[in-house]
């Protein structure tokens, strides 16, 4: 194979990388808490048939956008937004996650949950309990849960030890690889939804100029294609 032809392939494979992340995107518009996503493409040399090394593109490592969505008010008792930094803390099956899609309510136990029923955990890692029946539930902006006036718990403000190490899973929870720390800065609130942060317009723009830049890959490759065809039926005659 033509080394033109190995470094555009290359090419081709982080584009669809590209592509995938663009179309995730575009699918999360409307999920709260969602985070953009996007590929870094860097350059890797390769030597190939012990010829002189090649230098290639690839798009391996994700990245994230971490700016504010916008934030809604739903007036739902327990639908909370964050304005600044940091996390909810919720519990998997997996373990304990970072998010910032705040639509909780209480589950059958009487534990604030996730729609998928991970529960929402308090600034001591522990989970948050809500009486059934209480009335005039508040939370103020550092966390502190109240029914009836009587506090009964603090939701935590979680980050990462190093935000190099969030891991993305399922869309809108992150997995810190070296641990998690209580007192991000940052208030909560109550009755609001942050939205995803992912730029529609852009996002469109960005998807037509991967497209394009595709397209232009492949119709290089054809050509070469049909060159080492040609190539191939003049040596035969």
């Amino acid at each position: 194979m033509e080394h033109a032809t190995y470094v555009t392939l290359a090419r081709q494979s982080g584009l669809m990388r590209e592509m995938q992340a663009v179309a995730n995107n575009i699918a999360n518009m409307a999920t709260t808490g969602y985070r953009q996503e996007g590929v870094i493409f860097s350059e890797f040399v390769r030597r190939i048939d012990g010829a002189e090394p090649l230098s290639m593109a690839t798009a391996n490592v994700r990245n994230t956008s971490f700016a504010q969505g916008e934030i809604g008010q739903t007036g739902a008792p327990f639908d909370l937004a964050i304005e600044g930094e940091g996390y909810f803390l919720i519990e998997t099956p997996a373990g304990e996650r970072l998010t910032r899609a705040g639509a909780f309510s209480p589950n059958a136990a009487g534990e604030l949950a996730t729609p998928d029923g991970h529960r929402l955990l308090d600034a001591g890692g522990a989970p948050i309990f809500v009486p059934p029946g209480a009335a005039g539930v508040t939370i103020a902006a550092d966390g502190t849960l109240s029914a009836d006036g009587r506090p009964l718990a603090r939701i935590g403000l979680w980050t990462p030890v190093d935000r190099t190490d969030l891991r993305r899973e399922d869309g809108v929870m992150f997995r810190a690889e070296s641990g998690v720390q209580p007192g991000a800065p940052g208030r909560i609130l109550q009755g609001y939804l942050e939205a995803s942060n992912v730029d529609p317009i852009g996002e469109v723009a960005r998807m037509v100029a991967v497209q394009r830049a595709y397209e232009m890959g492949q119709s290089f490759l054809e050509a070469e294609h049909e060159r080492i065809r040609s190539a191939l039926r003049t040596f035969v005659k």
